[in-house]
């Protein structure tokens, strides 16, 4: 996950970290909520999306909520996160949404400086295996493969969702080799993103929900530590709807003249994303996704596609 967690001289060294089993059969139970949640959200026609502030959203600026529950997990050694992100895209339509989210060789371009490489390990149907390698830099340098099941489902011409569950995440040491299980840090343990999209108001509303299980806060060093491990997630999903909308923006308008030929609210969308990709901001959302890692250990831990939005794992 980090590419090395190459400290400053003087900062403390953070100790390995796994996973407990505990902490993964809660987050699964949570995952397996939200999923049922979606599903039941997915069959209605009147509340396909949550319910967002039109005139906040037409203006040009992402809603960032975060959905985290203050209470009532009982996760040892683990943190949870929960948060969801609302744009409107004038002028995009949900076949361009697909076309970015099913454009992989394009991710390094779109999802840059953060996504370093993409590949399709399998792809059938609307059901997609992909590797990818993220890459961010603050005081820590971090760099994370990340095996994703995507699936990709469309209702209509104008609507859809797709649900990505994260079935591998390693973190690549300082000579780009994967850390052994032993000698991971736990910035980073488990992703699953969905996507929501319907075109409606002129055109396309977006909504992206992410739920990650990361390590707690190491005893003394929640000074150094803190503020990445409960910022990377809001950041991490910013980046990515701000990513995408800056794609979608830019499959409808010339690369010249761009903020002269769109209306006020694109063009303040496309604001919000320029500084979105230009900040250092952690890795996109359901997009952590890497280079490939020895054969041997990525088919012993790939489990098979979800089939649907309501499945558990």
């Amino acid at each position: 996950m980090l590419a090395g967690l190459a400290f400053l001289p003087g900062l403390p060294a953070i100790a390995a970290a796994t996973v407990r089993p505990r902490a993964l059969t809660e987050f699964n139970a949570y995952v397996a909520q939200v999923e049922s949640r979606l599903a039941r959200q997915h069959r209605s026609s009147a509340d396909f999306l949550v319910p967002v502030d039109p005139a906040l959203l037409h203006s040009g600026s992402p809603v960032i909520q975060e959905l985290t529950p203050s209470a009532g997990l009982s996760l040892p050694g683990a943190l949870l996160h929960d948060w969801r992100g609302t744009a409107f895209i004038p002028g995009a339509t949900a076949a361009g949404f697909v076309r970015v989210m099913t454009g992989f060789s394009d991710w390094p371009q779109e999802f840059s400086p953060q996504v370093l490489s993409v590949h399709v390990l399998r792809g059938e149907g609307n059901e997609y295996r992909v590797l990818m390698r993220v890459r961010q830099h603050h005081i820590l340098t971090i760099t994370l493969d990340e095996t994703s099941a995507i699936t990709i489902t469309a209702l209509s011409s104008h609507r859809g969702y797709s649900i990505a569950h994260s079935s591998d995440i390693v973190e690549i040491g300082a000579d780009g080799r994967p850390l052994s299980p032993d000698k991971e840090h736990g910035f980073l343990w488990r992703l699953d993103t969905w996507w929501t999209w319907q075109e409606r108001d002129g055109g396309l509303e977006v909504q992206i929900e992410s739920v990650s299980l990361s390590r707690s806060i190491p005893i003394g060093l929640g000074w150094l530590v803190k503020p990445y491990v409960r910022s990377i997630p809001r950041d991490s999903l910013a980046f990515t709807l701000h990513s995408v909308c800056r794609a979608l923006l830019q499959q409808h308008a010339a690369p010249t003249h761009f903020s002269s030929r769109l209306p006020a609210a694109a063009s303040a969308l496309r604001s919000h994303a320029s500084a979105a990709v230009s900040a250092p901001s952690p890795p996109p959302g359901w997009l952590l996704n890497p280079l490939p890692h020895p054969r041997t250990r990525l088919a012993a831990r790939l489990p098979a596609a979800p089939d649907s939005a309501a499945k558990t794992r």
